[in-house]
């Protein structure tokens, strides 16, 4: 029921916030992501999309891009999971708020989770503000340990399982 609640809000919400994105959409589609090297952040976003059956959203695409680098799945305790990774690393919205205050009050039991990540994001390198869009033909590995030490790519591992 709690996750219904939080899909119901993201379906009724999305597309006031997109209008109000001052973001240019990347104009790529998930076909074009797979022109880029196997090894490549643009071929794993592809991948990443293609797997979960989505398209990237104009406008934030980048979000889709947190989850290939950081490898915090898509259900909604990880999708929170991962707003409270980039708070911790600098990033700052309503939608960010909202959804870190939804992970509060609705997913109490997730907090040691939520504090995990905060940390995760607190003591990696400022990624957030990155233009993705010219990084999609650098290696995604390479691009991970430029982010995250090998001790903090360890604990993505542990808590993205």
């Amino acid at each position: 029921m709690r996750e219904k609640i939080i899909l119901w809000l993201f379906d009724n919400t999305q597309k006031i916030y997109l209008k109000f994105k001052n973001r240019e959409p990347w104009n790529i589609s998930t076909e074009d992501l797979f022109l880029y090297k196997e090894n490549s952040l643009g071929y794993n976003l592809g991948v990443f999309l293609k797997r979960n059956g989505f398209q990237l959203l104009p406008k934030v695409e980048r979000h889709d891009v947190f989850h290939v680098i950081t490898g915090i799945g898509t259900k909604v305790k990880d999708e929170i999971a991962l707003q409270y990774l980039c708070f911790g690393n600098g990033k700052r919205g309503a939608y960010l708020y909202l959804a870190i205050l939804a992970g509060i009050i609705l997913f109490p039991e997730y907090i040691s989770y939520y504090f995990k990540s905060y940390k995760l994001g607190k003591n990696s390198a400022i990624f957030h503000h990155f233009n993705f869009k010219k990084l999609l033909k650098i290696d995604v590995k390479k691009l991970r340990t430029m982010i995250f030490s090998t001790q903090q790519l360890e604990q993505l591992h542990e808590i993205s399982i």
